[in-house]
């Protein structure tokens, strides 16, 4: 069973950076595909970005490609999201998520452990 504590959201204005931050116990998430959703109101958790660790490997959704990047720091058990450069069209909560099993962790189906998620407000 993994747990997982997000942090790091706000609000900032356009154009601005926020870094998030999920920290995880219960389990090593180094074999776990790690990723992120966000959800806005009145819509759909749309993915965000997801990583494995083992293969140092990344993938973004095209909203988000050359703006944010996710990373992991395997000694603190955590993932960062760095949002560079935001829009107003960002404003969500972001969930952090893992899937224990290997291969893709970019669609809500595959996850199995979620955060409690963090909002996200950018103002224009």
């Amino acid at each position: 069973q993994v747990h997982l504590v997000e942090s790091g959201g706000g609000s900032v204005q356009t154009g601005g950076s926020l870094r998030l931050s999920c920290a995880a116990s219960g389990d090593t998430i180094s074999t776990y595909c790690m990723a992120y959703f966000r959800q806005a109101p009145g819509k759909a958790r749309e993915y965000v970005a997801e990583f494995y660790f083992g293969l140092d490997v990344a993938y973004y959704a095209g909203s988000t490609k050359g703006r944010f990047t996710i990373s992991q720091d395997n000694a603190k058990n955590t993932v960062y999201l760095q949002m560079n450069n935001l829009a107003p069209e960002d404003t969500a909560v972001y969930y952090c998520a893992a899937r224990r099993a290997s291969g893709s962790c970019g669609t809500v189906s595959t996850i199995d452990y979620w955060g409690q998620g963090t909002q996200v407000t950018v103002s224009s």
